[in-house]
């Protein structure tokens, strides 16, 4: 289900009645829901799990539920017959997007993260809050994502240093860009790069990696930074000479998938998923609300040689940052179902 930044997507779809009760109550329930920990400490009185928005329909008996029907659900209703009862959910926009912390290979459970989850059940009596048992609930878990705005190909983030070294009266000049503001999951980023060594020293090779920032902003204050590629190219660059060409890099999940607590668009049983997308946030939204922030930087670091700097200097000494923003693509054409 896709947020459009002013609205998001309507979840809805038709509830089948199997079976015929009287004297029970059948309610479906949207929940978004920030787990941070695992479920099995809950038996001892640690609860990692919050509700941050959960609304409630009742579906039987009738309570005066008239949802707008898709042709989704005309399909399914006349499938179901008398039996199918449809219901639809409208999202706030102030909720965060599906996030899914990359469990490691050891982690059992539910994985950490933001989701959220369609239930449906059978109550005994009409309060929605009433304890369930599970074999009376079945639960579906969707995904919430944003598409990126049509316009990505703004001007790009730009950076650069002058850097000058002990027992040296030159400087190195580095100079880092990009095309655009906005770049697709999977499509190739091209780095900018001009560099003037005006040392007596040798730049032996360029390195380019891309960092993961993910800020949880709920229950406590934990940032957590993982790289998600490291690529390092062999431009020599000697001395008092200058060096400009584009290095293209492809941060991707494929590469990644041992690393436990990574941040993943949410992920569905059975299916695979992203890197995740960046937390963009509208003005006037409540961050602790989002449960997690994502954001992500590009460096590019200059390897000189140590052989004559004073003390070894190493790559971070000439380095330059840009911010990136990774996103899905919107579909080409109309959705349909």
């Amino acid at each position: 289900y896709v947020d459009h930044v002013q609205q998001v997507d309507p979840v809805g779809t038709s509830f089948i009645r199997t079976l015929h009760f009287s004297t029970v109550f059948f309610f479906v329930q949207l929940c978004c829901a920030f787990r941070y920990g695992r479920e099995d400490l809950d038996v001892i009185g640690l609860s990692f799990r919050k509700d941050i928005w959960i609304k409630h329909i009742q579906l039987y008996p009738e309570a005066g539920h008239k949802p707008t029907l898709t042709p989704m659900h005309e399909c399914l209703l006349k499938k179901a017959g008398e039996q199918g009862h449809a219901f639809t959910f409208d999202i706030e926009t102030n909720l965060p997007c599906s996030v899914t912390l990359q469990p490691g290979p050891d982690d059992t459970g539910k994985a950490c993260g933001v989701d959220f989850e369609v239930k449906t059940y059978i109550a005994d009596v009409e309060d929605p809050e009433e304890k369930l048992d599970k074999k009376d609930t079945a639960r579906l878990i969707i995904r919430k994502i944003q598409f990126a705005p049509d316009a990505t190909g703004g001007p790009g983030p730009k950076a650069d240093i002058c850097k000058s070294f002990m027992m040296s009266d030159k400087p190195v000049h580095l100079e880092a860009s990009l095309d655009k503001e906005i770049y697709y999951h999977g499509d190739p980023i091209k780095v900018h790069v001009k560099v003037n060594n005006e040392t007596s020293k040798t730049v032996t090779k360029i390195k380019v990696t891309v960092d993961q920032t993910t800020d949880v902003v709920l229950y406590s204050a934990d940032k957590y930074t993982k790289t998600v590629l490291s690529q390092e190219f062999g431009e020599t660059i000697n001395a008092n000479s200058t060096f400009e060409g584009s290095l293209a890099i492809t941060p991707l999940l494929v590469e990644n998938k041992e690393k436990r607590g990574l941040a993943l668009d949410g992920r569905l049983k059975d299916e695979d998923t992203n890197l995740a997308s960046n937390t963009i946030i509208r003005p006037g939204m409540d961050k602790e609300v989002l449960g997690i922030l994502v954001s992500y930087k590009i460096k590019v670091n200059l390897m000189v040689s140590s052989g004559g700097l004073l003390g070894g200097l190493t790559a971070s000494d000439v380095q330059v940052e840009l911010p990136l923003i990774l996103m899905n693509p919107k579909p080409q054409g109309k959705l349909t179902v």
